[in-house]
C-alpha cells in the first residue's frame, strides 16, 4: 500500500515509472537494506544524520533499482557557514571515486546555487567597494538570486541536455559571467547553497537535504570566511542580518527536507555512509 501511494504520488509529477519482475525484484532488495543502512547510522552515539523522512528509502530505491530511469536531482542547503559545501564536496568525491573504480560514466554534475547572484559589480564600485555595498545591499535574501535560471538550468539537465552555467565571483567584486561554464547531464545533479531549498525552487530536486550546525562552530567558520572576503568591519552586522533571514528562508527546510545531516561530524563520517549505499547498490546490481 506505501509502495502504491509513492508510485502514484511519483506519477503526478511526470515522472516515468518502469515495472518489471526484475526491477522490482531489485527495488524490494535495496529498500529493505537502505532501511537497514539508515537505521545502523541513526543508531550511532555520533551519527552523521539528525534526522530523515523515512518515505525517502523508498524513493531512493526507485532511483537506484532503475524504477525510474531518468537522472537524479539532489538539492543540499543549510545556514551560512553549516559546512553545505564541505557536505556537497565530499558527496562528489565520493561518487568520482565510486565511478572511477567501476568504470562508471558520467556520475554526477554540480550545480552551484551561488554562481546564480545576480552581477551587481557597477553598484560595488559606485560605493567604493564591498564594505560599503554590503552595508545597503542585502545578500541575505532569495532575491537576491536568479533562482528561475537555476531551475530552468536543473530541468534541461534531467531531460538530458547539456547547458552552459554562470559563475560568480565570491572574492568581492560581484561579477557573474553567463554562459561560461559547460555542464553535462549526468546520473545525479547537485546543487547547493543558501536558498537551494526555498520554495521556489526546491521542487526541482527529488532529493532535500539540509545542514544543521551549532551556533558556536557556524559563527566561527562565518569570521574566518569573512575576514578572507575582506569584509571589514561590516562583518558582525551581515552576520547577525544572516541570520536574521535564515529564520524566514533558510531554517524552514530544516522541516521540509528529506534528510537532515551533521554539520559537526566528521568528514569521513559521511563518506562513509555513502560509501555503505553504493557498495550495496553496486552488490543487488551484479
Amino acid at each position: 500500500m506505501k509502495d502504491t501511494l509513492l508510485k502514484d504520488n511519483i506519477k503526478t509529477q511526470n515522472v516515468r515509472i518502469v515495472n518489471n519482475p526484475i526491477i522490482d525484484s531489485r527495488y524490494k532488495t535495496i529498500e529493505h537494506r537502505l532501511m537497514k543502512i539508515f537505521q545502523d547510522e541513526m543508531s550511532k552515539t555520533e551519527s552523521a544524520i539528525v534526522r530523515y523522512n523515512p518515505e525517502i528509502i523508498s524513493k531512493a530505491a526507485m532511483f537506484l533499482s532503475g524504477m525510474i530511469p531518468r537522472s537524479a536531482a539532489l538539492g543540499i542547503a543549510g545556514e551560512t557557514a553549516s559546512g553545505k559545501s564541505t557536505v556537497t564536496f565530499d558527496i562528489i568525491e565520493t561518487l568520482e571515486m565510486f565511478s572511477k573504480e567501476f568504470e562508471i560514466k558520467n556520475i554526477v554534475t554540480r550545480v552551484n546555487t551561488d554562481d546564480y547572484y545576480y552581477d551587481r559589480s557597477e553598484m560595488v564600485k559606485a560605493a567604493g567597494g564591498m564594505a560599503n555595498f554590503s552595508k545597503t545591499y542585502d545578500f541575505d535574501v532569495p532575491e537576491a538570486l536568479e533562482l528561475s535560471l537555476m531551475k530552468k538550468h536543473i530541468k534541461e539537465l534531467l531531460n538530458g541536455n547539456p547547458v552552459m552555467l554562470p559563475e560568480y565571483d565570491m572574492s568581492g567584486t560581484t561579477i557573474r559571467r553567463d554562459n561560461v561554464k559547460p555542464a553535462f547531464p549526468a546520473k545525479m545533479i547537485i546543487s547547493e547553497g543558501l536558498f537551494t531549498l526555498t520554495e521556489d525552487i526546491r521542487d526541482a530536486f527529488d532529493f532535500k537535504l539540509y545542514v544543521h550546525v551549532n551556533n558556536d562552530i557556524q559563527k566561527e567558520r562565518f569570521f574566518i570566511r569573512a575576514n578572507e572576503r575582506g569584509l571589514g568591519e561590516g562583518a558582525k552586522a551581515i552576520y547577525e542580518n544572516a541570520l536574521n533571514k535564515a529564520k524566514i528562508y533558510i531554517r524552514p527546510a530544516f522541516e521540509t527536507a528529506d534528510i537532515v545531516i551533521d554539520g559537526n561530524a566528521d568528514r569521513k563520517q559521511y563518506k562513509d555512509f555513502l560509501n555503505k549505499i553504493l557498495s550495496m547498490v553496486q552488490e543487488v546490481s551484479l
